[in-house]
């Protein structure tokens, strides 16, 4: 919606549906042989160039940004804008002393229309949904989207279910814990060891690959099953350049030192 409003506002004639209609015809002409298309193009992208460069030096970065309301606490201002990793809330100003505080908007909200009351429950997250096999779960939002977290594994929240951030129970996380679980012991393959470090051959969400010092390899379509795979097929599908250990490398040559000598001859 901000992209359009922009678009219209600086760029009204292109957006205007009778320049599409325009250019069909004009097409037409061209294909028929009584325009040059060059000719065509440059009458279009003369004019279409020059408001570019008069749109890039006047307007302004847009944002959307849009005045919700004081924060109770810090009295702050709080605001809804665009950001580098999409639509937030954000509390204070970058040139406030005390850094902005941020929260990502959650599918399903604008930040056109949501209201100061959602916007500051946003900063209630993270909260504390309950412990579960003794390791606390937590719920939050992201880059990503809402998730959930247990230790270090992070769970997305389904898109359109049931389970919402900010009322999801303990019950409710265990089910989406244990699915995760259960996907990540599901992934593992088989392993095998070489040379000290470990190949893996492992199931992924574009289907089964080899991971090994930390990269991935493809498995090719046209070779064994990933369940019938050796250390000796692994092997081969690395291949040498990556399996080669840190000591096979080439060393760099050290970067040769300057010598006072040579300083002082550049400088005269």
């Amino acid at each position: 919606m901000i992209v359009t409003d922009f678009l219209v506002e600086y760029f009204q004639d292109i957006l205007d549906y009778n320049f599409t209609a325009n250019v069909e015809e004009e097409f037409d002409v061209v294909a028929e042989g009584k325009l040059e298309w060059q000719k065509m193009l440059a009458n279009f992208y003369g004019p279409f160039h020059t408001q570019v460069v008069k749109t890039t030096g006047e307007a302004q970065r847009e944002s959307g940004e849009r005045d919700l309301g004081i924060d109770p606490v810090s009295g702050k201002k709080v605001i809804a804008r665009i950001g580098r990793f999409g639509p937030m809330i954000q509390i204070g100003h970058q040139d406030d002393e005390e850094k902005p505080r941020f929260a990502s908007v959650p599918s399903g909200k604008s930040i056109s229309t949501i209201t100061f009351d959602e916007a500051m429950e946003l900063f209630a997250l993270p909260r504390k949904v309950g412990t579960y096999k003794d390791q606390e779960i937590s719920a939050a939002i992201g880059r990503f989207g809402p998730y959930i977290k247990r230790g270090t594994t992070f769970i997305s929240i389904p898109r359109g279910s049931e389970f919402d951030v900010f009322s999801i129970t303990l019950d409710q996380a265990v089910v989406l814990v244990d699915a995760k679980i259960e996907q990540l012991n599901n992934r593992n393959i088989s392993a095998f060891d070489y040379e000290g470090k470990k190949i893996e051959v492992l199931r992924g969400q574009y289907g089964p690959f080899i991971k090994f010092n930390g990269s991935n390899f493809k498995i090719p379509k046209s070779g064994k099953d990933a369940t019938d795979l050796t250390l000796e097929d692994c092997i081969t599908i690395i291949g040498p350049k990556a399996l080669a250990t840190e000591a096979d490398k080439p060393k760099k040559k050290a970067a040769k030192t300057k010598t006072k000598k040579t300083t002082k001859k550049r400088e005269k």
